[in-house]
């Protein structure tokens, strides 16, 4: 798996946490995220994504919840956060950052239709459905990839183990 290096988690966690409403480890906190990040990295390999817009997809995508239920606008909060804090935790060209806020803005709105890499962060996401009892439906994801069986099994087990995979750094004092 490519990890990405440029980008400082651990700063961009850090900021989102300050912001922080919900239960930093409920089913929208850091182990979702870090299983998103994971789940996208590993789909990103198999096309031709960009690897930084996924790792940041991770990260904004839920961090502006107001609640763990009916939150339409928590995307482009989220994305809305992102570009608030570009050019100081991340640099991203205009292109990836368009990328970047259509992944967050529309990844509830059950679209398959998009840019490759926002394909992988909804995938991604969307992989992760199983920590809510959900079993992800290929119907609904994007890729080739993320629609194999094997795929989906083992998202789902990572999820139901809620893993913390080591993609994303852990925050302990967050607990």
């Amino acid at each position: 798996m490519r990890l990405v290096k440029e980008i400082d988690k651990q700063a961009i966690l850090i900021a989102v946490h300050e912001q922080y409403r919900l239960n930093w480890r409920g089913i929208h906190g850091v182990e979702h995220w870090a299983r998103v990040m994971y789940n996208g990295l590993l789909l990103a390999e198999h096309v031709d994504a960009d690897p930084r817009v996924v790792t940041l997809f991770a990260l904004f995508h839920d961090a502006c919840r107001f609640n763990d239920g009916h939150d339409p606008q928590h995307g482009s909060r989220g994305a809305a956060l992102a570009l608030s804090l570009r050019g100081k935790l991340f640099d991203l060209e205009d292109q990836a950052m368009d990328l970047l806020h259509d992944a967050c803005c529309r990844h509830t709105h059950g679209l398959t239709e998009a840019d490759v890499t926002v394909q992988v962060c909804w995938d991604a996401d969307r992989l992760d459905l199983e920590r809510v009892g959900i079993t992800p439906s290929p119907r609904y994801l994007c890729t080739e990839q993320a629609k194999l069986e094997d795929v989906i099994h083992r998202a789902c087990l990572r999820a139901c183990a809620n893993e913390h995979p080591d993609c994303l750094p852990d925050l302990p004092r967050y607990s």
